[in-house]
């Protein structure tokens, strides 16, 4: 049984832009947090990852030079998150998996022991059922999807995730405490900096 890693990087970073920073881009103990996050993806039980780009694609996909990971472009990523969930879910590694991890690349502390409860718990109940990651019991990210809800998710629209999805496909769900690593993201300078990250030195490229 096989789970395909969908790595969601393609956001505007509004919040840190103001500053010309991309917050994929801050350093966390001296390597980039995109390039981090795919790492601790790669390092997992997962068949594949593939990381969804958007904004500033050309930089980011530099960033994961050498890594064994595949980067499409999402060039519809500005009409939310819909359309990069779709995008990495059209992908053939994605179709030919028992099951899709949605993994957001801006979640620091998610590693890949975290990762690795996941699948097994999503392998041990034989692709029937969601698996998330939890906070005190608090739902949170990343999420496994099974294949069966591959066409829900192509339908989903806007900046929204697959949580509605979640609430309404009847499926059995399993919650995997990982702790304050299933709610921590790093959206603004200051929660980069709260996270241990540091922006290396400000950005004013555009792509």
């Amino acid at each position: 049984m096989t789970v395909a890693i969908i790595l969601l990087a393609a956001g505007a970073s509004s919040r840190t832009a103001e500053n010309g920073h991309h917050k994929l881009l801050a350093e966390f103990e001296g390597v980039p947090l995109l390039r981090r996050m795919a790492m601790v993806a790669r390092a997992s039980q997962a068949s594949s990852v593939t990381v969804v780009l958007g904004y500033r694609h050309e930089e980011l996909r530099h960033i994961l030079s050498g890594l064994d990971v595949h980067s499409i472009v999402n060039p519809d990523f500005a009409s939310g998150m819909a359309s990069s969930l779709a995008a990495g879910f059209a992908t053939e590694d994605a179709q030919e998996a028992d099951g899709v991890m949605v993994m957001l690349a801006d979640m620091p502390a998610v590693t890949t022991e975290h990762l690795d409860w996941m699948i097994k718990a999503f392998t041990d109940a034989g692709d029937r059922s969601i698996v998330r990651a939890v906070s005190a019991g608090q739902p949170g990210n990343p999420v496994i999807l099974p294949s069966s809800l591959r066409a829900s998710v192509l339908q989903i629209q806007g900046d929204v995730g697959a949580r509605h999805l979640i609430k309404s496909s009847g499926l059995p769900i399993i919650n995997v405490e990982i702790g304050q690593a299933a709610e921590t993201d790093v959206d603004t300078p200051e929660a980069v900096a709260a996270a241990g990250g540091v922006f290396a030195r400000p950005s004013t490229a555009s792509f």
